[in-house]
């Protein structure tokens, strides 16, 4: 089936896939991760991206970053190591030639905040303030495990964390979702201090941490030697902590995490997520995103669903 066969069966659909995460209306639920396709100019040649329900940039820090040294990405049996590091030509750049061709085609835009330290966010959060009418959402990052100098500090103690959104929501009216790390010892001690400020929702999960050793010299292949994992395997784990999260909060939730067809979308939706962002699967199909769409309105069909809200929740039931 050719992409435009496939973008008008989406259109005719397009009254069953809208969502609602509070306040934001998306026309489906479905996107590209963070660090999965850049800043959509490589994704937009297969498809136009306006057709998702939004994109996820990759994250942006206050200056530029080279990110860490060769080797970064390593392909596993189930999944990948990648260890790119935040590397990003800094938010000014971003803003001027990305954010700003990203609403001029038309996109729904999510841009991924990092930092070093709570100062280098809030610098940020201020200048994207300055185009909020270019943005949906930031997705802040708290949770990247392969920089030595990132914000996962943020992501793993409750105080901090509060601090930081804090900080953020008060430079900055555009919505933020937290985007929550998978190591730590209780994810849901993490979502109740999300619950306890004004962030808009929350992402997740990020990326586990894993490594991988070459056997002929019994080394780490990552020059950072951990590196963030990613990929099928994970998925099990983010729809067990997707099911908790949802219990004791009610802010919307954008699920990922191994998900690669529309099956595994059902299931993220069934735990409570509220829309949900695809990655590693990507890189070995650009067009799964408006693939995905075309199963999961196939399976609608095949078993009555008017609306893709009538799977929300129903592993809390």
């Amino acid at each position: 089936m050719l992409i435009a066969e496939k973008l008008q069966i989406i259109t005719d659909n397009s009254h069953r896939l809208n969502v609602n995460l509070g306040s934001l209306e998306l026309k489906n639920p479905v996107m590209p991760a963070s660090g999965c396709c850049a800043f959509g100019h490589e994704l937009n040649n297969f498809y136009p991206i306006s057709e998702l329900g939004a994109i996820m940039i990759k994250s942006t820090t206050d200056e530029a970053r080279d990110g860490n040294a060769n080797h970064r990405i390593y392909e596993t049996s189930s999944g990948m190591l990648n260890s790119i590091g935040l590397q990003n030509p800094g938010v000014d750049v971003v803003i001027e030639q990305h954010i700003s061709w990203l609403s001029s085609i038309g996109a729904t835009t999510i841009v991924n905040l990092a930092g070093s330290d709570k100062q280098s966010y809030v610098n940020v959060a201020k200048k994207l303030e300055t185009v909020k009418e270019q943005i949906c959402a930031i997705e802040l990052n708290v949770s990247c495990p392969n920089v030595k100098q990132g914000g996962i500090q943020f992501g793993t103690d409750p105080e901090m964390l509060k601090d930081l959104i804090n900080s953020i929501t008060a430079v900055t009216t555009i919505p933020v979702f937290v985007k929550l790390s998978p190591n730590v010892t209780s994810i849901k001690e993490m979502a109740l201090a999300v619950e306890e400020t004004d962030a808009f929702g929350i992402s997740m999960i990020n990326t586990l941490v894993g490594m991988a050793i070459d056997y002929k010299t019994g080394k780490p292949v990552i020059a950072n030697k951990i590196a963030g994992y990613s990929g099928p395997a994970i998925k099990p784990v983010a729809l067990k902590q997707i099911y908790e999260v949802r219990q004791v909060t009610n802010k919307p939730i954008i699920g990922m995490g191994g998900i690669e067809s529309a099956t595994d979308i059902i299931e993220f939706l069934s735990v409570g997520s509220d829309a949900v962002a695809i990655g590693t699967a990507n890189f070995n199909n650009p067009t799964i995103c408006i693939d995905i769409l075309i199963d999961l309105i196939a399976i609608m069909d095949e078993l009555n669903i008017e609306h893709i809200n009538q799977f929300k929740g129903r592993a809390h039931v």
